[in-house]
């Protein structure tokens, strides 16, 4: 067990909170690894967000994660930023170092951690949907990673279009905005489809507005929501042929590496996943 005088505390940030999956996952991570941690879920308006991270400095916590709708607007209240998390202008993991709070990304690292274990995105066309927080961490670990070309489809075009010049100037991978407007039909050539929106979390029946007839059964389709994993567009995606990802595995992943940010011990990531799907009852 690590040594400490008290006992050290990570959080979570967000709004709504309905239940909390990694919190789950944290807890048995910690058990298992002897760390006598806690995680704890706490929900926080978003004009409340300042005080939320004061609380954290005030608190001693060691760290905590930011979900929606804090992650961009959290970079404004942090002492630092990692390299990923500057290029993303998002960030869903905080931690300690000295006096000083650093905004880490792990959701596209997470990402594409889970991508590698079907296909390299190295030289692959790539559409995501989305131009929040999520979708920008992983539409620059897709430009780092060296995809050939990144295709944003988002319904507000300042965002879009915003995401889109990031990719091109900074991250130096061929981007381009597609402004959405009834259903998106995939480009022929794409190997690649991310659904990066909220857009089916908590509803199996919500549709994201792809025309799947246009999409190759040699594609690989990854859905971001992780409840329910199954979701229409997963299932559509299957029903077309295609290879599909559904947002398990990157859940675990950004989970993993949030851990060993926060703790500098690897989890047992077996017993991270064993827990979500148990807290998932699948």
């Amino acid at each position: 067990m690590l040594d400490s005088p008290i006992q050290e505390i990570v959080c979570c940030m967000g709004q709504p909170v309905a239940g909390n999956p990694t919190q789950f996952m944290m807890e048995r991570a910690f058990v298992a690894a002897d760390i006598d941690w806690r995680y704890l879920t706490l929900e926080v308006s978003p004009e409340n967000l300042a005080d939320g991270i004061r609380g954290i400095r005030a608190m001693g916590f060691l760290g905590g994660h930011l979900t929606i709708p804090h992650k961009v607007a959290v970079v404004q209240h942090l002492d630092k930023l990692t390299e990923a998390a500057e290029l993303a202008g998002a960030v869903n993991c905080v931690y300690r170092k000295g006096h000083l709070l650093v905004g880490e990304d792990t959701d596209g690292k997470g990402f594409i951690q889970s991508l590698q274990s079907i296909t390299n995105p190295k030289r692959k066309k790539v559409v995501v949907f989305g131009a929040g927080g999520a979708a920008r961490a992983i539409a620059v670990e897709l430009g780092l990673a060296r995809a050939a070309e990144i295709t944003i489809v988002n319904r507000t075009a300042q965002r879009g279009q915003a995401l889109v010049d990031l990719l091109n100037d900074r991250v130096d991978v061929p981007a381009k905005f597609v402004h959405l407007s009834g259903d998106y039909a995939v480009e022929e050539g794409t190997n690649i489809v991310v659904n990066a929106t909220s857009i089916g979390f908590g509803d199996a029946d919500a549709r994201v507005p792809l025309d799947i007839e246009s999409l190759s059964p040699d594609a690989l389709v990854a859905d971001l929501i992780f409840n329910p994993p199954d979701t229409k567009l997963i299932r559509d995606a299957v029903a077309r042929g295609c290879t599909t990802l559904d947002g398990l595995g990157m859940l675990v992943s950004q989970a993993a590496l949030a851990f060993k940010i926060w703790t500098g011990v690897k989890p047992d990531v077996a017993v991270m996943r064993e827990a979500l799907e148990e807290y998932l009852e699948i």
